[in-house]
């Protein structure tokens, strides 16, 4: 599957940079250095492909482009790999209540995922990987797993023994009931008859009437959920990555059961960080199609609303908090963003270097956006004198469309 159009970054000049960038890991729950080496592995869960791109899924895919700018800027090679689940029970509910077949709403929904990226100028990944074509891939896992003892068959269907990786829930920190609870909000089926734990996630999932189905060595079915990512990322991006990411909301059960399911297949540990970003709420409520006040990203850009504020509003605060869209933000975005572009087009600006660098110490500093949009407002409110020179405001200009990816 194709992704969406890569950029051509501006050069910014060296200055001063960080020396390593840092996140916040969920699983250890402190910061890390998102890479020790020379080439930076990061996998992000996709979309499964209906009510495509509500803010919510703009803000977790801006954050992680944050951190892959970032990631290039201090010198890194950046190996990315991203998901798209273009076949599970949520796509085939939604085809159904619509009356649609489920491949073209899945195809509808990836186009339009593919314009909004493309619109707010996020980096595409090196390889987008769709379940359907990764079925080979999960195959091949399901078969170890079955073959190592750490899947089981109930009827027909193949389940995954949570509890033969040693650090199973180590990286949500829920309790058991707690785990039950989500499980079966998320996805999961704890309740099922002759499973050997309820928590046991499922790999295989046996052909069910007027269902799709594909015809393997391990019969007539599809992928579970979980492995889909598990696949994907040790296939594309070797044994161990640097940096798993998405929606707070993967951190239990999607990426707890893919780091346990990776790590009974390859004896090592998946990932070296756990990142997660924040969800996003409309004026004090959840977002969500329940309650039919999802903000999409292809509406706002139908209405002639500038991508570019659309960025700067969700990035105006840090990944990691929960926060609301409100038309205040946006507004606010849009006023900044005029401001921006009226101080580059000056033929003369203040120094940039100290404003380069610290846009480069707060992206370092967990992604803190905030910090680095103040960092432009400031040097935005310096007075012109004299002694200023025209290379400035190109310089500032090139930072924010590298770094922060707005382009003025």
């Amino acid at each position: 599957m194709h992704s969406w159009p890569t950029l051509s970054l501006p050069i910014v000049p060296e200055g001063r940079r960080p020396e390593a960038i840092q996140v916040f890991d969920s699983a250890s729950l402190s910061y890390l250095t998102a890479a020790n080496s020379k080439v930076a592995k990061m996998y992000v869960c996709g979309i499964t492909p209906y009510d495509a791109t509500h803010m919510g899924h703009a803000a977790t895919y801006l954050a992680f482009d944050l951190l892959n700018r970032a990631w290039r800027d201090s010198g890194h090679e950046v190996h990315y790999v991203q998901n798209i689940t273009d076949v599970d029970d949520p796509l085939l509910i939604r085809a159904k209540d619509r009356g649609e077949d489920w491949q073209h709403l899945a195809e509808s929904q990836i186009s339009l995922f593919r314009n909004d990226m493309t619109a707010l100028r996020v980096l595409p990944p090196d390889h987008y990987i769709g379940a359907v074509e990764a079925i080979p891939l999960v195959v091949e896992a399901v078969s170890k797993l079955l073959a190592n003892g750490s899947a089981y068959k109930v009827d027909d269907d193949i389940y995954f023994h949570v509890h033969q990786d040693p650090e199973f829930g180590s990286r949500s920190h829920l309790d058991h009931e707690q785990m039950l609870e989500i499980f079966a909000e998320r996805g999961g089926d704890p309740t099922r008859i002759n499973k050997e734990d309820p928590l046991d996630c499922l790999l295989w999932q046996a052909e069910r009437p007027d269902e799709p189905a594909w015809h393997t060595s391990l019969g007539s079915g599809r992928p579970g959920w979980h492995i889909e990512c598990s696949s994907i990322a040790l296939n594309y991006l070797g044994e161990s990555i640097d940096v798993q990411g998405g929606g707070s909301d993967l951190l239990f059960p999607h990426h707890e059961m893919g780091a346990a399911e990776a790590r009974l297949l390859t004896g090592k540990r998946f990932a070296r960080s756990f990142v997660h970003a924040g969800m996003v709420g409309l004026d004090g409520e959840k977002m969500s199609k329940s309650k039919g006040n999802l903000v999409f990203v292809s509406k706002l850009l139908e209405s002639g609303v500038d991508p570019m504020a659309i960025r700067l509003a969700l990035l105006a605060q840090h990944y990691r908090a929960n926060r609301d869209w409100t038309a205040a933000g946006l507004a606010q975005a849009q006023s900044r963003l005029e401001t921006w572009r009226a101080e580059i087009s000056r033929p003369v600006g203040p120094d940039a270097s100290d404003t380069v660098a610290k846009i480069r110490a707060a992206l370092a500093n967990d992604l803190d956006s905030p910090a680095a949009i103040s960092a432009v407002d400031q040097w935005c409110a310096l007075p012109r004198e004299e002694s200023d020179k025209p290379s400035e405001p190109g310089i500032i200009a090139r930072a924010i469309d590298t770094l922060l990816g707005i382009a003025l």
